[in-house]
């Protein structure tokens, strides 16, 4: 097509929203709709990693020597951790404020210890693991290390955290698929009825030798400028629903000893997200609606140029 009549076919899809104000504001409605919850969705999403990956860090490796181990033992120990890889950070606990801990635990009892000798306790480690996926891998070469002579850990939660990593994953891509299909759905259903007030006129261009990209184009746009105006009430709709639940989960999350992330530090994944999905349902679903109605009506022509 000339550039005279992509302009002219542009102007007319941008008409048909005014024309069809009443499906138009329909279809911005139910689409905004789809897309404040595949928001929430991705949000749920990144309050939980982000719950997850807390306490993943809290959930660290106590790494043991000998009780009679030498400073080179200890020296060895620490370096040989620290070649491991999937370990974010190795801290050396020393028998004294091993020590410490344990009188801390026994509150006002703690005056018990005063006599007690600290050369029964071992030195040791305090080892945080990146990945918790290679949790199992990593603990075996940990233990794997000849100075080390015990270890504690809690593999089941590291196991238990990945599971639900992955349940929250696996639901928060299914929304946003199944979402997606239906926002797809609404829009070619616009695009379609407003096809069906036109048939007089589509059935005319078509006489006249009217190609099928040249009918099809400004529905085409009429489609993506409707999903990218849901984008934008969307995205502003959404970030003051946030706003105003994010207090409440704020006390939950506190007791876990978490925040609730901050929209605007997504804000711009969450806009060019709206934008993608809004304009892909837009175009997709004109361009599957027109090819069903120009099938229907027996025009569809061999030549597309």
């Amino acid at each position: 097509m000339k550039n005279r009549n992509i302009r002219y076919l542009t102007h007319e899809g941008i008409r048909n929203i005014g024309i069809n104000r009443l499906m138009s504001v329909a279809s911005v409605a139910v689409l905004m709709s789809c897309l404040v919850i595949i928001g929430f969705a991705v949000l749920l999403f990144f309050n939980v990693d982000s719950l997850l990956q807390h306490i993943e860090a809290q959930n660290v490796v106590m790494v043991f020597c000998e009780v009679d181990a030498t400073e080179q033992d200890i020296q060895l120990t620490d370096e040989k951790l620290k070649q491991i890889d999937n370990i974010t950070s190795v801290e050396f606990v020393s028998k004294e404020e091993a020590f410490e801990l344990i009188k801390a635990s026994f509150d006002e009892d703690s005056k018990l210890l005063n006599n007690i000798d600290n050369s029964f306790l071992p030195a040791g480690f305090r080892v945080t693991v990146t990945d918790m996926a290679l949790f199992d891998e990593t603990v075996a070469k940990i233990t794997a290390v000849e100075t080390i002579a015990d270890i504690q850990q809690n593999g089941d939660l590291a196991s238990k955290l990945e599971e639900i990593r992955s349940a929250v994953t696996y639901i928060s891509i299914g929304v946003i698929i199944v979402l997606f299909i239906v926002s797809m759905f609404i829009i070619a259903n616009t695009v379609r009825i407003t096809m069906f007030s036109r048939k007089l006129e589509i059935s005319i261009m078509k006489a006249v030798g009217a190609t099928n990209w040249f009918i099809r184009w400004p529905f085409l746009v009429e489609g993506v400028v409707l999903g990218i105006i849901s984008s934008f009430v969307s995205f502003i709709v959404l970030a003051l629903l946030y706003s105003l639940l994010s207090g409440p989960f704020s006390s939950i999350f506190g007791l876990l000893g978490n925040v609730v992330v901050s929209f605007w530090d997504y804000a711009l994944i969450l806009l060019g997200g709206f934008l993608v999905v809004s304009v892909l349902t837009g175009a997709v679903g004109s361009l599957i609606s027109m090819r069903k109605y120009l099938k229907e009506q027996g025009s569809v022509v061999l030549d597309e140029s």
